[in-house]
């Protein structure tokens, strides 16, 4: 008998079930569309499962809730949009800061500003890495089908309470809202947070791969939590410059050394590739499907990302020694181009194919076009 369960589920249901598998039981929100599906599956399910969900007054108080929830011994979640997101970016330097684990959803939409609200983009994958000021990093995924949007969901979850890091999922309104066949396992991992042992500080770790263990508001550990630069036992240290910097360098240092551990991608026909596409998110189906119309004629291989940040380098640089070009698919006028040019780093032509506007798809016909044209 099979292990798993066939689920038919949207895009947002798949997140929302993928993070009340994980564990998650602090929700707190702001309804934003196209997002506002998952608030609504929280709103519903989370309080039978034992759970607490708030509807906040805006992202800004969402975003500090979670923060609060989550040192009470949450495992808390939110769900938002472009606007939203802009919104929640200080708290999620300080929840950086802090090493405070959560996870935020961001199901991208057209901007800036208010945009279109409801069309499907790609424009926020710079901001959902460097929306903070100062020297910080987060790891970050992009599902690219419904099946990826529960995994991954379970993936960040379990990120943020491993690594003791906010962790930044980010779909988009296309995804959202496909309805596919999910296989759902009877159970998943459920990764738990390091608690002291003995004297161990809370904010200070020897071992530059491992994060500090996070005591438990009202558990009797004289424990301090700021924003502000701390030692390793939370003591503000505002103006010693060795201090902030052993502090900002082990909070970059347990994701950076992670990242191949954080690293999910699908690669198909590299080994073979005349001409290769490098891809993320709902335009990733759309250039796996493009391969398959090229089927016979042109020799395609296809890397589609999952971890977005910390980027994985490794398939890119072999597709660019085995193609010709490597072609970088975009709802936004290239934000990804500039790494994979970076990555590539001369080794063959990176191309890039935009649509912004208007929420329409990438098709894969249109790739296929341009594909044609890149292999002569």
């Amino acid at each position: 008998m099979s292990s798993k369960v066939r689920r038919f589920w949207s895009g947002n249901i798949a997140v929302a079930e993928g993070a009340l598998a994980a564990g998650v039981d602090f929700y707190a929100g702001y309804p934003i569309t196209p997002s506002s599906e998952i608030m609504e599956h929280m709103a519903r399910e989370l309080p039978k499962r034992g759970g607490v969900f708030l509807q906040a007054e805006d992202e800004i108080a969402a975003i500090f809730m979670l923060i609060g929830a989550s040192w009470a011994d949450a495992r808390a979640m939110t769900a938002t949009s472009g606007p939203g997101f802009s919104l929640m970016q200080e708290g999620l330097g300080m929840a950086v800061m802090t090493e405070t684990p959560l996870l935020v959803v961001d199901v991208m939409r057209v901007g800036p500003g208010t945009g279109q609200a409801s069309k499907a983009a790609q424009g926020d994958l710079m901001q959902a890495r460097w929306g903070r000021h100062g020297d910080q990093i987060l790891p970050v995924f992009a599902p690219s089908s419904v099946q990826d949007c529960f995994e991954l969901t379970v993936l960040a979850v379990n990120t943020a309470e491993k690594l003791r890091t906010p962790v930044v999922l980010l779909s988009d309104e296309l995804l959202a809202h496909t309805w596919e066949t999910v296989q759902v396992p009877a159970e998943v991992e459920r990764v738990e947070r390091r608690r002291p042992q003995g004297n161990e500080p809370p904010f200070g770790s020897p071992e530059p791969r491992l994060p500090p263990p996070m005591p438990r508001l009202g558990d009797g550990h004289a424990l301090l939590v700021t924003g502000s630069t701390h030692d390793p036992w939370g003591m503000r240290q505002t103006s010693d410059a060795q201090t902030h910097r052993a502090l900002v360098e082990r909070l970059w240092q347990k994701i950076w050394l992670n990242r191949t551990e954080l690293s999910r991608y699908e690669a198909v026909g590299v080994e073979e590739a005349e001409v290769g596409i490098v891809a993320y998110g709902s335009v990733g189906r759309s250039a796996l499907a493009a391969r398959k119309l090229l089927a016979g004629n042109v020799r395609v291989g296809v890397v589609v990302l999952k971890t977005v940040w910390p980027l994985p380098e490794e398939p890119i640089v072999a597709l660019a020694e085995q193609a010709r070009a490597i072609l970088v698919p975009e709802l936004s006028l290239g934000q990804l181009l500039w790494d994979v040019e970076r990555i590539v780093a001369g080794r063959c032509p990176v191309l890039h194919f935009s649509k912004v506007g208007g929420g329409l798809p990438i098709y894969p016909e249109e790739l296929a076009e341009k594909l044609r044209e890149v292999a002569g």
